[in-house]
């Protein structure tokens, strides 16, 4: 015979894990956030940049080519040999110097994929983002069908906010209201939640939910591991120097590369100038 003192034990208990999963649900919007501007800074470094890098490799060569036709050197020759190794094929960069790109044949090659168009999305995006995880998450199924429509849905949510696509995060939030009537979205929540159905006591009723507390402690420190070891990555750690504006670090080490470049370029141009060459 369940007892009142018993049923108020399991409501508290409820209580407590529907904290959890909203507590568990705001923390997993938190790190995807982090995690989609570590891959957009990432994407939007290579293809703005990575030209940049390549140019001033290539200058390293051409520089340690001239120094060492100028001394004839073993030791001159072998830093050019090694310059040349590490330079890449040079892209195309004038258009990124602002001067105008030669024309020249398409050869065929594919076009790049699109980048993101900036390493943060814009408020609006931020906000029908967190509106959509904090309704659709899969967390909050209550059966197995359920968590994988939210599933599915979640990840096509993920990708249109990786791109900042508002117009996409609306179409998304208008298909989810058409939808099927969502699962009930935390323990407790009309008198149900997972595992419980008819004939369930309170002794296996609170198995249940401790079980589900145990999950969500699991989930929030995998989460946290995931968390760690992306602001311990390189791009992280970029991050963190221009957190309120990440995509002015982009400009800011734009500019500081393009003074290596002239800088390189003069050198180069100083060496080709003296006699001998």
């Amino acid at each position: 015979m369940t007892t009142r003192e018993d049923q108020q034990a399991v409501e508290r208990l409820e209580k407590a894990v529907s904290a959890a999963e909203h507590a568990l649900i705001e923390f997993e919007i938190a790190v995807e956030t982090f995690r989609v501007e570590v891959e957009n800074f990432s994407r939007l470094h290579h293809q703005r940049l990575g030209p940049v890098y390549a140019r001033l490799d290539e200058l390293d060569a051409q520089i340690a080519e001239a120094v060492a036709a100028r001394s004839g050197t073993e030791e001159d020759a072998r830093a050019a040999r090694e310059a040349r190794e590490r330079a890449m094929p040079m892209p195309d960069v004038d258009e990124l110097f602002g001067r105008p790109a030669p024309e020249g044949p398409d050869d065929g090659a594919p076009a790049a994929p699109e980048p993101p168009r900036r390493v943060r999305p814009s408020r609006e995006a931020q906000r029908l983002y967190r509106e959509l995880a904090r309704r659709a998450h899969p967390d909050l199924a209550q059966d197995t069908a359920e968590q994988e429509r939210r599933s599915t849905f979640i990840a096509r949510v993920n990708e249109a906010y990786g791109h900042g696509d508002e117009q996409r995060l609306r179409e998304l939030a208008q298909e989810w209201e058409a939808g099927p009537p969502a699962a009930p979205t935390a323990a407790g929540e009309d008198g149900a939640a997972a595992g419980e159905g008819p004939g369930t006591g309170p002794e296996d009723r609170v198995e249940v939910l401790y079980a589900r507390l145990e999950w969500l402690a699991a989930r929030q420190e995998s989460l946290a591991a995931f968390r760690a070891e992306l602001e311990e990555s390189a791009v992280g750690r970029m991050l963190r120097l221009a957190p309120d504006e990440p995509d002015g670090l982009i400009a800011e080490i734009a500019e500081q590369l393009l003074a290596q470049v002239a800088e390189k370029e003069a050198r180069l141009a100083g060496l080709l100038a003296e006699p001998g060459h």
